[in-house]
């Protein structure tokens, strides 16, 4: 499929636009492009958070819903993306573009006739001040998961993947482990940096030259990290911002703290945020700020990661 600047009326971006309306219901809508678009799905409800799970088309879906998964491999690869956004925030980039990115991973995977994976689209990312990550949607989502016997699943959360031609890999989870010594820590640790090295030899593989190890924002990475399960988020930026930010974590160590604590919003270390993700979870996500020209390599990636 090329993406080209006619990119909003091909499927399944042709609903793009709607999806980001502002007063569209994304719930409902969502069940609606994923029911247009025939996959093998089911919603599943973790105290009052509603979250998408797509399966290949031949698993075959529990019943009664929200009792198991369909039988998988040892350890399938989890693809995530949350779907909801901050109010009065388009979202484009933060998250529905790689809502749409996984939709046409889907549609590619089934083609390809790879079955060892699942897409799941979140809900509650996005925390209001005062909550923790327990109350992130993919905290209680992690614990179920787990007690599903899906500890060795290979998950991969895509967070901001429209704007931009630089892979970051999120490396926000290394620094809140790092002091950690514990054998559950330390099986986390490890759990990540194969993911890691997994997305680095992708990457390398389809020859996506532009990449960079980083802090990136808190995301659902934090959920499940908190439940116990090692996942990697995968987020992308401009190459001239991501050059710039690596020299900024180079010059200033002390950034990736300020990043972590949640300090930076008031901080003078902000100018040094990329600008990409300063337009974030604002009026000024939309989709003017995407870069469709990279679409195409970003969702081959995605496939390329499940082989």
């Amino acid at each position: 499929m090329p993406i080209s600047t006619d990119w909003i009326g091909l499927s399944p971006y042709d609903r793009f636009n709607y999806f980001i309306a502002p007063k569209v219901n994304r719930f409902k809508a969502l069940i609606q492009i994923i029911e247009l678009m025939g996959f093998n799905s089911l919603v599943m409800d973790f105290d009052k958070n509603k979250h998408f799970f797509i399966f290949p088309p031949g698993k075959k879906l529990p019943r009664p819903v929200g009792s198991a998964l369909p039988k998988m491999g040892e350890s399938p690869y989890i693809l995530v993306a949350h779907y909801d956004r901050v109010d009065g925030s388009p979202g484009a980039n933060d998250n529905s573009i790689a809502v749409f990115h996984l939709l046409r991973a889907a549609v590619l995977l089934t083609r390809k006739n790879l079955e060892n994976w699942m897409i799941i689209f979140t809900d509650k990312e996005e925390l209001t001040a005062g909550e923790s990550l327990i109350f992130q949607g993919s905290y209680k989502l992690a614990q179920k998961l787990k007690a599903w016997g899906f500890e060795k699943a290979k998950i991969f959360n895509f967070d901001a993947c429209g704007t931009g031609d630089t892979l970051v890999f999120s490396n926000t989870a290394d620094a809140i482990l790092k002091s950690g010594d514990s054998p559950n820590v330390l099986k986390i640790k490890t759990g990540i940096q194969q993911l890691r090295y997994h997305a680095l030899e992708t990457a390398s593989l389809i020859q996506f030259e532009k990449f960079l190890i980083a802090p990136a924002p808190v995301c659902d990475d934090m959920g499940f990290l908190r439940a116990g399960l090692a996942a990697q988020t995968v987020t992308m930026l401009p190459s001239e911002e991501a050059d710039q930010f690596e020299e900024v974590l180079r010059k200033y160590p002390e950034f990736t703290d300020s990043l972590l604590s949640g300090g930076i919003k008031n901080s003078s270390s902000r100018r040094f945020f990329p600008a990409t993700w300063k337009n974030l979870n604002g009026p000024a996500d939309t989709p003017s700020r995407l870069t469709p020209q990279h679409f195409e390599k970003t969702v081959n990636f995605i496939v390329e990661l499940c082989r």
